[in-house]
């Protein structure tokens, strides 16, 4: 039995999910206090697929290799994406991340141009314009460089952009909840493998340690990428950047909740400007009014309708 929803419900799910991820900057960065990245994301996302498969089994098992293929892939992309953020976390803070990978939004739309060649509309346009100013005020401090955690998490807002539109794709040939249970597991896959590569597992120490791996694990993995996989299939990329903007406010606000985080008034102004340049992004333009054309007279042919009508316009003579 597939999982249908209407765009309203799809709407509002990715707007939870947007909630959800929102923690995620926070719970990271506690995460981390203690833990290694590798490390982390193997605990966060092995915990995880071991909550979802055991719900969704009777769908996981009927995979065919190229939904499983298709899931590797986008386990990958999104755990190259996830591998920028966390690192980029340890030298920058939770807020500013979460509103620099509110940049996909933009880099959505630029993806979706270089792939179909169509346009961005006026509101992308300066949308893109505002978005551009503000990571440029939140992340250029006094020198006219990127802050490596910053540029870091600018990066993984692109590739989360390229997963977007990959989900985009295979979710209208593939389940979507198989995607995202399968996806989940080959994230904590890789999360594994770079971790007995370049770091040294250990097993979470402390209330902190494991109220963010739990967290993580069943908020924003188990809850988020299964519910993104399956509402996606039923609304567009551009609307799912928009709706992700949502992310970086709830990134900020537990940020400044919990740790304490002040960006300053360059970072507020920057953060303003990114927001803003999101819902211009979203904006749609109204549709140009038609002119009514004349109606055609009897025994006339509606060209001839149309030139009298000038003629009548221009000596004044028309109704």
């Amino acid at each position: 039995m597939e999982l249908r929803m209407t765009k309203r419900t799809a709407d509002i799910a990715i707007a939870l999910v947007s909630a959800g991820w929102g923690s995620s900057y926070l719970l990271m960065k506690m995460g981390m206090e203690g833990m290694e990245p590798f490390t982390l994301l193997a605990w966060r996302f092995l915990l995880a697929f071991a909550l979802t498969l055991p719900l969704f089994w009777r769908r996981v098992r009927l995979a065919d290799w190229k939904t499983v293929g298709q899931s590797a892939l986008l386990g990958f992309v999104m755990f190259v994406m996830l591998s920028l953020l966390i690192t980029g976390l340890k030298t920058t803070t939770a807020s500013t991340a979460g509103f620099l990978t509110s940049a996909m939004v933009v880099f959505v739309p630029m993806l979706q141009f270089a792939i179909t060649k169509r346009k961005p509309s006026l509101a992308m346009t300066g949308g893109i314009v505002l978005t551009m100013g503000g990571i440029a005020m939140l992340t250029l401090r006094h020198s006219l460089s990127f802050e490596s955690g910053s540029l870091l998490c600018l990066l993984g807002a692109f590739v989360y952009a390229v997963h977007i539109l990959m989900t985009n794709r295979f979710t209208k040939r593939s389940d979507g909840l198989t995607l995202g249970v399968l996806q989940i597991g080959f994230i904590g896959l890789f999360g594994l493998m770079f971790g007995f590569l370049f770091e040294t597992p250990t097993i979470p120490q402390g209330a902190s340690q494991w109220t963010s791996v739990i967290g993580l694990a069943v908020i924003c993995s188990a809850f988020g990428f299964i519910m993104q996989t399956v509402a996606q299939k039923y609304t567009t990329p551009e609307r799912i950047g928009v709706l992700f903007s949502l992310e970086p406010v709830f990134a900020g606000l537990f940020g400044f909740v919990f740790l304490g985080e002040v960006l300053g008034i360059q970072g507020y102004a920057g953060a303003l400007l990114i927001l803003g340049g999101v819902l211009v992004s979203g904006m749609k333009q109204a549709p140009a009014r038609s002119i009514p054309r004349p109606p055609r007279l009897p025994g006339r042919s509606r060209r001839s309708a149309e030139r009298v009508r000038a003629v009548e316009a221009e000596s004044g003579t028309g109704a």
